[in-house]
């Protein structure tokens, strides 16, 4: 697979399916991969500094992601695994 669905903070889902959870969180997606060693190619800080815009504009509106809420790893170093050839 190459591409994946998802949004910023989890927003949306089916307004037609009751009690539908939404939308698989963007900013989770890309730690997930880049903690695997997949290069994405979306700077995750920018990404996670995205939602402060997003929250402002939709007041109210829950916003999910474990990744804006724990923070990042001390440590983690986007893409470093694929660069220093190491396997996943």
């Amino acid at each position: 697979m190459r591409t994946f669905d998802a949004s910023l903070g989890g927003l949306g889902g089916c307004p037609y399916a009751p009690g539908a959870s939404g939308n698989a969180v963007t900013e989770d997606l890309v730690f997930m991969f880049e903690a695997m060693g997949v290069r994405t190619g979306i700077d995750i800080e920018k990404l996670i500094a995205a939602r402060a815009p997003l929250m402002a504009g939709l007041p109210g509106e829950p916003v999910y992601g474990m990744t804006p809420e724990a923070g990042l790893p001390k440590g983690f170093v986007q893409g470093f695994a694929q660069e220093n050839n190491a396997h996943v």
